[in-house]
């Protein structure tokens, strides 16, 4: 609603006007770009008059009579760029909108620019748009995309980190927090644990949410704000929680597909790039090799199968492609025998609709050709995305690793030992088998003996893992005060139904021999454990000493207490140092 509002002029857009949009240009950055394409297809930015939308440091012809939008990050060479547009004169007037706030200096010098080339009655409008957030689902965002190394769990647990470099970092996701708040037009209730980062950061929002509010004048939660009344009558709760609560799960394996996809695919702003394997037989002998092609794929909000299945165990996903297939393939042959009975292989509609009624069962199969072709647009797509996962399921056996990694994670007995995994040679990559290990390192109870480590890091070595990351959480461990009790799991583990060597039917696309047909069962993890204390306003000694910050008391009093004892209706969950789709989808499956 934001971005449509802004690429209407800052005005929101009317439902009933007819004809044709204002023609013009949007000009981003990367950054605008990284917030706009998960959001609007080019047809949609089309529809609403975008012609062309170019990057603000390409090189850029003048289009002397058509307006530009700009969307772009206040920084300095962004504004010396926008300077120089100006001072060439490059299209009719300018409609600046940046991404955070730009401050009084930077405005100033795009003041002086203007006044300099004589543009200040075509710069129309200036606008901070408090839009520094990337959202990838109707449920889900991310900071950032373009410096996401600069606020990852790295680079906020260095050891050899200043506190000036700690103090940007947090500013830096503070701002994307501010962004996203003033965005849902809402002050939350802060809680989040002591003594780690995700504290710097609710410090930090909590000050720049308050002096926000205590400047009555330019407030950004006052007024018609873009959400004001969706969550008028109750605010949201906000929750901090800390990467390192609990390590194991983003190094788990998963079984859900969009996890899947996101572990083992290159999965970014929910566009998927695959590489096609170009068969071996159809090149000759001593041929060069041939170039594999690069095709990409869109995985959508608007995409009805990946909304109904993402969050599906990977055998089941298998299946509905190949149910979808099968029943795309009886409509199809459907319509070419209509068509053939009435003699009109390809005919215009025209000439169908000319034929007598009894052709009404014909008709409705043309009209619905388009939605036919869509349908089949998604079936190849899915196909090919999951055929990809699944290679990686199978040729790194990451379905064992699953299952295992579920039972070390609760508790339960393991039927093989975890050496032989690491030692296996056919068994996962050596980041698997690192994976595997810390998992167990971090979940066990008493830190495996000198002897068995050494053991251990043999195997490893052997298996060509590099083992920086065990001497980070050997340390870690030793550091944090949770390693007195380990994170529990919940004590489920998956259920396999059975080999799945007669997959579904045998005229199927996914060969699934060997692949264990594993189901989950429903636990709560760490975090989503953590937001239902929060939420419901259980006692928990996990979270009993959050603290609790409300932007609006006036005068901010530091304590656990929260002042609200109703539970909370909507809430946030934002990880520092990085969240992952297992959580994301065990948020949804317990919010189910």
């Amino acid at each position: 609603v934001a971005l449509k509002r802004m690429l209407n002029f800052n005005v929101p857009p009317v439902k009933n006007s007819t004809g044709e949009p204002v023609w013009k240009v949007l000009i981003y950055d990367r950054f605008g770009q990284d917030i706009i394409s998960p959001l609007l297809s080019v047809k949609e930015l089309r529809d609403m008059g975008i012609t062309l939308h170019l990057l603000l440091h390409s090189d850029r012809d003048a289009i002397p009579d058509v307006p530009a939008v700009y969307f772009v990050m206040p920084t300095e060479e962004n504004i010396d760029r926008m300077c120089q547009d100006l001072r060439n004169q490059l299209y009719e007037s300018y409609y600046l909108n940046f991404i955070s706030a730009i401050s009084r200096s930077k405005l100033e010098d795009i003041a002086n620019a203007a006044i300099g080339a004589n543009a200040v009655t075509q710069v129309a409008k200036v606008f901070d748009q408090y839009l520094n957030f990337i959202t990838l689902e109707d449920d889900m965002f991310v900071l950032c995309n373009q410096n996401k190394e600069l606020v990852s769990y790295r680079a906020i647990n260095r050891p050899d980190i200043t506190d000036t470099e700690m103090e940007t970092i947090m500013d830096t996701i503070v701002d994307s927090l501010f962004c996203f708040f003033v965005t849902l037009g809402a002050i939350p209730i802060i809680r989040c644990s002591r003594g780690t980062a995700a504290e710097m950061v609710a410090v930090k929002l909590d000050k720049k949410l308050r002096e926000n509010l205590r400047d009555a004048r330019n407030s950004l939660f006052t007024g018609d704000t873009l959400g004001a009344g969706q969550f008028s009558f109750q605010r949201p709760l906000l929750v901090l929680v800390d990467r390192n609560i609990d390590l194991a799960t983003p190094l788990h394996h998963t079984w859900t597909y969009q996890a899947l996809v996101h572990d083992v695919l290159d999965f970014h702003l929910n566009r998927v790039n695959l590489e096609e394997s170009t068969g071996a037989e159809s090149s000759p002998a001593g041929a060069r090799p041939k170039k594999k092609n690069k095709k990409s794929y869109d995985l959508t909000v608007s995409d009805k199968f990946w909304q109904k299945h993402k969050g599906s165990p990977f055998p089941e996903v298998a299946e509905s492609v190949q149910q979808e297939l099968e029943s795309y393939r009886a409509q199809e042959d459907e319509v070419k025998r209509l068509k053939s009975i009435m003699g009109i292989e390809g005919e215009d509609e025209g000439a169908i609709s000319m034929l007598s009624d009894n052709t009404a069962k014909l008709t409705s199969a043309v009209s619905s050709l388009p939605e036919l072709l869509e349908k089949k647009r998604l079936i190849d797509l899915h196909t090919n995305v999951a055929t990809a996962v699944l290679e990686h399921i199978k040729s790194r056996k990451l379905d064992v690793y699953f299952e295992y990694e579920e039972k070390i994670m609760s508790k339960s007995t393991l039927d093989k030992s975890l050496l032989d995994m690491i030692s296996d040679p056919d068994a996962g990559t050596p980041e698997d088998k690192m994976r595997l290990f810390l998992i167990y390192y971090i979940s066990s109870a008493q830190a495996p003996s000198e002897i068995d480590l050494e053991q251990y890091k043999k195997a490893l070595t052997d298996a060509g893992c590099n083992l920086a990351p065990l001497s980070y959480i050997k340390q870690w461990k030793a550091f944090t005060k949770m390693a007195s009790a380990p994170t529990s799991y919940g004590n489920t583990t998956p259920k396999p139904l059975g080999l799945l060597s007669r997959v579904m039917n045998t005229g199927s696309q996914f060969v699934m021999e060997g692949v264990k047909n594993l189901v989950l069962k429903q636990q709560n993890l760490p975090v989503t454990r953590i937001l239902d204390n929060l939420m419901e306003m259980k006692s928990n000694p996990e979270t009993d000493d959050y603290r609790y910050f409300d932007p609006k008391m006036l005068r901010g009093s530091d304590s656990s207490v929260p002042r609200n004892k109703n539970p909370f209706q909507e809430a946030i969950v934002f990880v520092v140092g990085g969240g992952n789709y297992i959580e994301y989808q065990n948020l949804i499956d317990y919010i189910k």
